[in-house]
């Protein structure tokens, strides 16, 4: 096989190959192209709600460096601590909203910028989706908890964590059976009828198009920027478009992890969507993942029965213990999502810890105070220093770090949100 693609191709059929080490190929890799040579690099961002327990999250600022006290809300990851860093003193500046913990957060976006009621900007994980994409049946996969409270648990608007590059939202799935049938269920719909629905689409798509042109002619401004926005969507359809066709006769891959039930909710879930998340990197279905988390479902499933906003403003007593069990229970999830990385082996035997460059952290410090993130960086993909309580200056920039790791992980935009450059800091 000359070719040495993962598949074998006849007039009438696609057979997908077995894993053959000399090849060079990963079992789980994508159907449409050879595999890397090198493993490729991902980016990973959870985000959480509500932000943390302050003075029991946070290490010490007089202990920089490697030998910081682990503070008790951070514990479980003590197994961990040389692959993981704590950053503090990083802020958006133009952050006001008390319980939007990721509408900005990987933006950095002034949402009254130019006399807006809202706006926003492209996230960070979508400047890396327009990279890496291409190589991927899905350029990036958005979750989001399936949580009663999302619209108030600490996230604000938005239907994920992701903005486009026009600053509007990006949906997300609301459940792991969502995700496992997106990247593991065939589509049973015969070839010859999918492409016949693409053709149906990119006709209506002209048809659209061509209306449009002749309604532009004499607009006013405002409407002209209307009709632009128009555009620019038919454009994001038709790019989809052409993922499609390019990825229509290629065989989904084979699951390596069960198809999960159809309702897991708090600590359930985010074990079950953590593992569906290296299966995603492991088959090479995307290299961009974003997890806007559940606290209500989270904070029910650990038996807490103080609701979350509550929860938010502890103060002595039960508020302040739920607060903490909060925070203990997403650093035993990230301390198994972090074993989990490390004991899965790429196809050249390293781990897959090694080129994930993985976000853990909130817009929210705490209550309603929005300065100071809470943000941990792990992973070896973007080349940051791992293993230390690193303290920059007052109000850095939070989307400093954001183009930090986007540099780290070979994407180099000028710059991103509010950034005034690169965190030499950081870099190992």
């Amino acid at each position: 096989m000359k070719t040495r693609r993962h598949i074998l191709r006849s007039s009438s059929a696609l057979i997908a190959l077995p894993f053959l080490e000399s090849l060079g190929f990963n079992r789980f890799a994508s159907a449409a192209s050879r595999a890397p040579a090198a493993p490729p690099r991902r980016m990973v961002f959870l985000g959480m709600g509500y932000g943390v327990t302050e003075d029991s999250w946070f290490p010490r600022e007089d202990q920089p460096g490697a030998d910081y006290d682990m503070p008790p809300g951070l514990q479980p990851l003590e197994r961990h601590r040389a692959d993981f860093s704590i950053v503090q003193q990083l802020s958006n500046r133009w952050s006001r909203s008390g319980h939007e913990g990721s509408t900005f957060w990987l933006t950095g976006a002034n949402q009254f910028e130019g006399g807006a009621t809202f706006r926003n900007s492209i996230s960070a994980d979508q400047v890396a989706a327009a990279a890496f994409g291409r190589h991927t049946r899905f350029p990036s996969i958005q979750l989001s908890g399936a949580d009663p409270d999302m619209g108030h648990a600490g996230h604000g608007p938005g239907l994920s964590m992701a903005w486009d590059a026009r600053g509007k939202p990006v949906a997300g799935l609301n459940s792991p059976l969502d995700l496992y049938h997106r990247l593991f269920s065939p589509d049973n719909t015969p070839l010859a009828d999918r492409q016949k629905l693409l053709a149906q689409k990119r006709s209506v798509l002209d048809a659209v198009l061509e209306d449009a042109k002749d309604l532009q002619r004499g607009l006013a401004s405002n409407d002209v920027e209307k009709l632009g926005e128009y555009f620019d969507s038919i454009r994001d359809i038709e790019t989809r478009l052409v993922r499609d066709e390019a990825w229509q006769n290629v065989p989904k891959p084979e699951a390596p992890v069960p198809e999960p039930p159809a309702g897991p909710v708090g600590k359930d879930e985010v074990e079950v969507i953590y593992d569906l998340m290296i299966a995603a990197m492991q088959t090479d279905s995307t290299r961009v993942l974003t997890y806007r988390q559940p606290i209500s479902t989270l904070l029910t499933s650990l038996g807490v029965k103080v609701a979350a906003h509550d929860m938010s403003h502890y103060s002595p007593g039960e508020r302040r213990e739920a607060s903490q069990r909060r925070d203990l229970a997403q650093s035993e999830l990230l301390a198994g999502f972090l074993d989990r990385l490390k004991a899965t082996r790429e196809v050249d035997g390293s781990r897959l810890f090694d080129h994930v460059s993985l976000v853990y952290g909130s817009n929210l410090r705490t209550v309603h105070r929005t300065e100071n993130c809470p943000t941990i960086l792990s992973g070896g993909g973007a080349g940051v220093k791992l293993g230390h309580n690193l303290v920059m200056p007052g109000n850095t920039p939070l989307c400093n770090a954001w183009l930090t790791l986007l540099h780290g992980v070979g994407v180099k935009p000028r710059r991103h949100g509010d950034s005034t450059g690169i965190l030499t800091t950081l870099q190992a």
